[in-house]
Formats: structure tokens, C-alpha cells, sequence
């Protein structure tokens, strides 16, 4: 049983919404679960169209894990790279890394093993064949997949030991005094939200947490901003950014409402705006140090030309 307590932010949102955003889940999947009974609103059963209030106890009876092996899908793939032993893929932004409750399709996983065939590292077993890191659902851009296990295990390692270079593009809200800093808080679960991350100083579950961030353009109440990962947590950029006062553009989980330059712009926003630009890492066969680059999705060029002019750019 999962619990949860709506935050202030939340209210007024559609409880399907809600559980999508909050469980990492399709907003289909959340609703069958308010159909099913699954779903509980103070203690009584949960209608799916219904708007969450502040304070508001929420339980989820999740479907126990099936037994489930990922199936090769045709899914197109933006492929900046390959040989035999890596493929370093352009991840968009929608597309979930691996298959999970509510996401057992349509997933990078289905892709590269219909691309890859038989070519991929088993070390993450059979939901997650050649993953070695993660990127979030809305989030988009480089990560690189394992085509055997002596890959994967020399990757893992040099991640461990933070030899892999991941360098983000974002939109934040907010002003920056300072044209780069780093910010160094423990990231864990949150004590509430089973899907959510929280800044945990002095709690023994917390994980030391590093970004480094440096400032690219200021367009108000709007900052441009190049991050790069020392750690590798989980929602680390987003949960860092939200704790001090800098909270991604679209992101529906850490931040507080919307800008008016986000309800001005909504049909531009399909998630936060985070985007991994640059990714190098040592190459587990040849040991030469490699890097790539990609550009940024159309959605987030587009943003930023609006930012800059003052005014969307022509169709």
C-alpha cells in the first residue's frame, strides 16, 4: 500500500493526474486504478475525475509485480552512435527507460532490443537488458547502452567512481546573483511520497548529491542554465534546482504552480524542460575517452528563441 498526503501545489488537480505524475505512471493506468478500487481518498474509494484538496490522505494498492520479460518493439531510435560493445542513444522526452507498472510497452528498453537483437549486456536483468543509467521519462537526451556485460560492468564502475561526464541544458525559474556555483545537498526518498525525491540533511537514508551548475543567459525571471552531474541520484538536477528557489520549467512534480511565462506558453511544455547534452565516458573497449553531443529538442530551441526575441518564432 502506498500513501500519500496532497501538498498545497496539488490542489485542484485531477486525482488521475495526480497518481500519473506522482507514481511514474500512464494517466490511463491511474484511472483503471480508481476504476478497480485501488484508489482511496480519506478512506473511501475514489472517483477518477475527482479534484484533490490540500491534506487530502490518499492509498494506492499497486498490482504486485508480474512476472514480465521486455519484448522487442520496432520503435524508432536516434541512434548518435554505435559499435559493438555501446550505443549511445538520443533519448526524447515522453519515452520512459524501462519497462515498469503502468509502462511495460513503448519503452527505450522495447526499442534497442528489437535494434539490437541478441546484442545486449544481461547485468540489469530481463526488464532492463543494457541499461547502465537513467534519464526521467520527461526528461531528454544522451544515455549510453551496454551491448555486452564486460561493457556494462567496466560503465557501471566508472560511473561509481563518477568518471562518466553528463552535462544538461535547462530552463529555471528565477534570477542567479552569481554566474555559476555548485550545490551540494543529500538527496533521498521522500518521507511521504514513494515516487518523489526530497533534500534530507542529517537523515542516514540520504545520498550525497553534487551538481555543478554554471549560467548561460538571464532573460528575467527565466535563467538558461549548463549543469553537470558529480553524482547521479535520482531526480537529482530537478530536486536540487526546486531546493534552492530554481525549479525546472514544467516540471508538474517540484514546482510550486506555474509562471506566467508557462501559462502563456503551455502547448510548448511536455514535461520539465532538461535536456542531456553531452555525455562522455571512457570507452570500455578501446580505453580512448570519448564524447558526444546533441542538439536540443525542437520544443526547448523554440522556448528559448521566445525568450531571447520576445516573441514566438514563425511556424
Amino acid at each position: 500500500m502506498t500513501n500519500l498526503v496532497v501538498d498545497c501545489k496539488d490542489e485542484g488537480r485531477r486525482i488521475d493526474v495526480y497518481l500519473s505524475a506522482l507514481l511514474d505512471i500512464s494517466r490511463s493506468a491511474a484511472a483503471k486504478l480508481c476504476d478497480t478500487g485501488a484508489v482511496l481518498v480519506n478512506g473511501a474509494p475514489a472517483q477518477k475525475r475527482y479534484a484533490v484538496r490540500a491534506l487530502d490522505e490518499i492509498s494506492v494498492e499497486l498490482p504486485k509485480p508480474r512476472e514480465y520479460e521486455a519484448e522487442p518493439e520496432c520503435i524508432p531510435l536516434d541512434i548518435v552512435y554505435e559499435d559493438e560493445s555501446v550505443a549511445v542513444i538520443n533519448k526524447p522526452s515522453g519515452m520512459v527507460v524501462h519497462p515498469a507498472p503502468g509502462n511495460y510497452t513503448g519503452t527505450l528498453v522495447n526499442a534497442i532490443m528489437y535494434h539490437c537483437k541478441s546484442s545486449l549486456s544481461g547485468i540489469g536483468g530481463v526488464l532492463r537488458p543494457g541499461i547502465v543509467h537513467r534519464i526521467d521519462k520527461d526528461t531528454s537526451g544522451l544515455l549510453v547502452i551496454a551491448k555486452s556485460d564486460d561493457a556494462h560492468a567496466a560503465l557501471s564502475h566508472e560511473l561509481e567512481h563518477h568518471g562518466v561526464e553528463r552535462e544538461y541544458h535547462a530552463l529555471v525559474r528565477g534570477g542567479f546573483s552569481e554566474d555559476s556555483g555548485t550545490i551540494d545537498l543529500p538527496i533521498g526518498r521522500h518521507p511521504v511520497d514513494r515516487k518523489k525525491m526530497a533534500v534530507l540533511k542529517g537523515s542516514p537514508s540520504a545520498r550525497e548529491a553534487i551538481t555543478h551548475y554554471e549560467v548561460l543567459e538571464r532573460f528575467g525571471d527565466v535563467t538558461y542554465l549548463k549543469l553537470k552531474l558529480e553524482t547521479g541520484r535520482t531526480h537529482q538536477i530537478r530536486v536540487h534546482m526546486a531546493a534552492r528557489g530554481h525549479a525546472l520549467l514544467g516540471d508538474e512534480v517540484y514546482a510550486p504552480g506555474k509562471i506566467p511565462f508557462e501559462k502563456r506558453h503551455a502547448p510548448l511544455f511536455d514535461g520539465q524542460i532538461l535536456h542531456a547534452k553531452r555525455l562522455s565516458f571512457t570507452h570500455p573497449t578501446t580505453g580512448e575517452r570519448v564524447s558526444f553531443e546533441c542538439d536540443l529538442p525542437e520544443n526547448f530551441k523554440r522556448l528559448l528563441e521566445i525568450l531571447k526575441t520576445g516573441c514566438p518564432p514563425e511556424q
